[in-house]
């Protein structure tokens, strides 16, 4: 499994409930660009849409030798999961405060491209401040327990 890009801001901003693989409709200046690592996960979303699902906002830079096969770097692009995938989602995302947000895109063992999406709900601040400190005391623990012996 070779992973491309990370979204490493949803541990931070997310409590992550579930996490589901699915694979991308791409083009194939979009699968080059995927290959040189030219993506970006940071304002990326996923919604359920007349039983589909499709991602948001996911910037693929357009390939440099792609000339007019080129597609817009932050089209919707569509998702490949299971019906049954799709409801559950269907249903969890309808709840309140629940998003699918994209935590990495990588390629399988057979060279396919997959995202990874987290059924995530936003923490709030003091969410934030709390899980801050909670690795600030850990670190501290470690460095304490090293200097001891």
């Amino acid at each position: 499994m070779k992973i491309i890009a990370l979204n490493r801001k949803a541990e931070h901003n997310y409590f992550i409930y579930d996490r589901y693989e699915a694979g991308i409709v791409l083009s194939g200046t979009e699968v080059k660009s995927l290959r040189e690592g030219k993506v970006s996960l940071t304002d990326g979303y996923a919604a359920v849409e007349d039983g589909e699902v499709f991602l948001y906002n996911v910037h693929i830079s357009p390939y440099a030798q792609g000339s007019i096969f080129n597609k817009d770097p932050k089209r919707k692009r569509k998702l490949l999961l299971k019906k049954f995938e799709i409801k559950r989602l269907y249903g969890k995302t309808k709840e309140r405060g629940f998003t699918l947000i994209p935590l990495k895109i990588y390629f399988n063992k057979k060279g396919i491209a997959k995202v990874e999406l987290g059924l995530c709900k936003g923490k709030k601040l003091y969410d934030k401040r709390e899980e801050l400190r909670r690795r600030e005391l850990k670190r501290e623990e470690a460095r304490l327990r090293k200097w001891r012996g």
